[in-house]
């Protein structure tokens, strides 16, 4: 199935929690959007693989996407290597994304950074003919950066207020990460977990009256956009 729009994560929720919203709008404007999971969260405190692929199946229904998948990477030591680069592109071969959404590539967890590199490096090699993977050689169009972690300028924000409730549903789909049993609660290590959910929301609130909506997810491109019609241009300076 060709999309339209492939989100590239490196744990199951990463997606619902940085850009959740944005899918889930670009599936009711009626594009065919797409999550590709690269790890199953298998190092994770709470939970268990086969939990997080259930609960990932639900928040992908909330989200309407069209397909879900977990390349079944390694949890916690993701690296840029030939063999990881070469499954994420042999994906990006078969799915045919137009637009391809990563993390930032600076962040707290090793995997996030990761998965950004990773993820650039495997839509570029997917477009290399001579590269012996499977498919023909394909490279999306655009390349987008979630900044949800990041205290960073954005390039540009969507407005989800009408999807954030249901982005917020698929996010507490994760019941094993985000309303787990007290005893699972105990932990001599810091788990941001307990605060990320509210978190998130405070995020998308503030770049949501940034650009004045209710909620609103951020995102960056390396790249300078285009405007064309500067009348039209929808944030005022004052």
């Amino acid at each position: 199935m060709k999309l339209d729009v492939l989100a590239i994560a490196a744990h199951p929720d990463d997606v619902e929690l940085s850009c959740g919203g944005t899918l889930l709008k670009m599936a009711e404007m009626g594009y065919r959007t797409g999550i590709l999971d690269l790890t199953r969260g298998e190092m994770g405190t709470r939970g268990t693989p086969e939990i997080r692929a259930r609960e990932a199946s639900a928040a992908a229904n909330i989200l309407r996407v069209k397909v879900r998948e977990n390349l079944g990477l390694p949890d916690s030591r993701l690296e840029v290597n030939e063999e990881f680069k070469r499954k994420i592109a042999e994906r990006i071969r078969a799915l045919q994304p137009h637009t391809v959404i990563l993390p930032y590539w600076e962040g707290r967890h090793p995997d996030h950074y990761t998965a950004a590199r990773l993820g650039y490096e495997g839509c570029f090699i997917a477009g290399l003919k001579q590269m012996p993977l499977k498919g023909e050689a394909f490279r999306p169009f655009k390349i987008l950066y979630s900044a949800v972690y990041q205290d960073v300028t954005p390039s540009f924000a969507v407005d989800i207020s009408s999807q954030f409730d249901k982005r917020r549903r698929a996010i507490l789909a994760y019941k094993s990460q985000f309303n787990p049993p007290k005893s699972q609660k105990r932990s001599k290590v810091y788990l941001p977990l307990d605060q990320l959910e509210h978190e998130m929301n405070l995020i998308t609130s503030y770049y949501g009256r940034m650009i004045g909506v209710r909620h609103a997810e951020p995102f960056v491109t390396r790249e300078i956009q285009a405007v064309d019609d500067i009348v039209k241009m929808p944030v005022r300076s004052f």
